[in-house]
């Protein structure tokens, strides 16, 4: 725990409880800096990609590298464990094999992943989708963060390029294996009573931008047979993505953020834009279609429009059979479980033989300043990532 402590008032939300760590912004460049000078502590050799990603390098780089790590960026007002439990137990794995003189026999690398969550511009994953080319980088110049400002933009201002963002091929060709630790997103491992188990799956997801326009408008001089309130049809979508998510197999579909423009508590806004955040095993994009009809339906009602934008889509993922089942036998057999939750390991696994690492999370919360793990647990997966490190470097 002492490397979550190090870190424990970076980026700490005073208003919403919990963190709010989004790319380059000063609590992200602040735990970026603390990575490399652990790191460089360490002996490691670091270095940054164009995507902003970090590597800190055990031996050589170079090809068939065994790699593990997290990121360090949250969602708004998230927890201390989501994201930097893998970076800080990836660390302690390397103390823990070095303690016990095991040196590898292929590279090996903690990768920090940059804006994971998509706190800031969106797209969850940036990093390691501009890394795998499943992002097109105009798209990503382009994307917008709260305030209006670019991904290009904030990128310059961090002393980055953005004209080199993209697919990276050399180092998607240094990746052997990747192993990402993670905090338990759910209550599994509490049924269980197990510590630590590996995953299975990765739940379908996606989110979109609904954007409702209507007619912007005096609160009190409108009669309500006058108005075109954008607002309406979009507080409809809102009841309608939890029926339709509850109607679909193992459906979730959620509205965290909704945006009225302008804003004011005595004007009808003239747009207002619904984020939606949809997920289900098969028939993620077939959910938000027959959302997109119904939307339809609540704008004309209105006297509005409707428009509706993908902005990231990623399929269920289905982690590596053989890498998987040779963690448990490493492991003794421990637990094997789907997720919900998106992670860049789902992401690389594409490309990669890729696999995860769950601790339990005693409160099954996460997203929240209620994501917890006891000290215990977390000793277990540092251990355990340790030992799959050993077996799979050694």
């Amino acid at each position: 725990m002492s490397g979550l402590n190090a870190i424990a008032e970076i980026g700490a939300d005073r208003r919403r409880g919990g963190y709010s760590r989004h790319v380059f912004d000063d609590a992200e460049r602040h735990l970026r800096e603390w990575f490399v000078e652990q790191a460089e502590n360490r002996g490691l050799a670091v270095e940054t990609d164009a995507n902003t990603n970090i590597w800190a390098w055990w031996g050589e780089p170079g090809p068939g590298a065994v790699v593990t790590g997290s990121h360090l960026d949250s969602v708004p007002g998230g927890g201390a464990f989501d994201g930097p439990l893998g970076v800080v137990s990836a660390l302690e794995a390397v103390d823990l094999l070095r303690e016990r003189g095991f040196q590898p026999r292929t590279p090996l690398a903690v990768v920090v992943f940059a804006e994971e969550e998509g706190g800031r511009f969106g797209v969850p994953c940036l990093g390691s989708r501009l890394m795998t080319g499943t992002i097109h980088p105009d798209h990503a110049r382009d994307l917008r963060d709260p305030d209006g400002g670019t991904l290009a933009e904030a990128m310059r201002s961090f002393g980055a390029d953005p004209a080199r963002i993209g697919r990276d091929e050399t180092a998607l060709a240094r990746i052997g294996t990747f192993v990402e630790l993670h905090v338990e997103q759910g209550k599994g491992l509490i049924d269980l009573e197990r510590p630590v188990a590996v995953a299975d799956s990765i739940l379908g997801h996606g989110r979109w931008r609904f954007r409702f326009s209507g007619q912007g408008n005096h609160a009190g001089a409108t009669l309500i047979d006058d108005r075109n309130d954008p607002m309406l049809p979009a507080a409809q979508l809102v009841l309608a993505a939890r029926r339709t998510a509850a109607a679909t197999p193992e459906g979730r579909a959620t509205v965290g953020r909704l945006v009225p423009t302008p804003g004011g508590t005595n004007v009808i806004a003239s747009t207002v834009d619904v984020h939606l955040d949809a997920r289900a095993p098969s028939g993620a994009r077939s959910m938000v279609d027959d959302l997109a009809g119904q939307a339809r339906e609540f704008a004309a009602q209105e006297g509005c429009q409707v428009e509706v934008v993908e902005e990231s889509f990623g399929d269920t993922v289905h982690f590596d059979p053989a890498l998987r089942d040779r963690l448990r036998r490493v492991l003794n057999d421990v637990p094997v479980l789907p997720t919900g939750a998106g992670h860049d390991a789902g992401v690389l696994a594409a490309e990669k033989p890729t696999a995860m690492l769950f601790v339990r999370n005693p409160t099954g919360i996460s997203h929240a300043p209620e994501e917890h793990a006891t000290a215990e647990d977390c000793a277990e997966g540092s251990h355990a990532l340790a030992r799959v490190l050993a077996d799979l470097a050694g």
